[in-house]
């Protein structure tokens, strides 16, 4: 079975209706094993919470919707196994250690990290880690 990582983006975008959702629920329930950083929690749960702050959603949603991630299949790497070699892809790259965790979850596993966040992707274009990543909106 083909392995993909998934970033906090992809999550959220499935979450909230954002752009790309329909795509990012296919990944959710999709025929991949999908992998995470346990970084993600923390990331969506941030997530969260500044949609609660922003009055989008109520102090009910909150708990349904951690709850709801705390649920994915999703096979979860301890960030202590990954931070080495995230810092030596951020020096590389510039890009955050926190990106770069997921980036060495995909190296580590001869994955490919999907993301919707562009920014993140077309930084890596043209780098040898571009065959790393891609953009879910490029995915049909």
């Amino acid at each position: 079975m083909k392995t993909c990582v998934l970033d906090a983006s992809v999550v959220a975008a499935a979450l909230f209706q954002e752009d790309h959702a329909d795509r990012a629920r296919g990944w959710l329930a999709g025929e991949c094993v999908l992998r995470a950083p346990d970084l993600i929690y923390a990331e969506l749960a941030n997530v969260i919470w500044k949609r609660y702050n922003r009055n989008e959603i109520d102090r009910d949603e909150t708990a349904h919707l951690l709850r709801d991630v705390r649920g994915l299949p999703l096979r979860i790497t301890p960030c202590a196994d990954l931070v080495e070699a995230a810092l030596e892809l951020a020096l590389l790259s510039g890009r955050s250690v926190y990106d770069c965790l997921y980036l060495a979850l995909s190296v580590k596993t001869r994955s490919v990290l999907v993301s919707a966040d562009k920014r993140l992707v077309n930084a890596l274009a043209g780098t040898p880690l571009a065959k790393h990543i891609v953009w879910i909106g490029d995915i049909r």
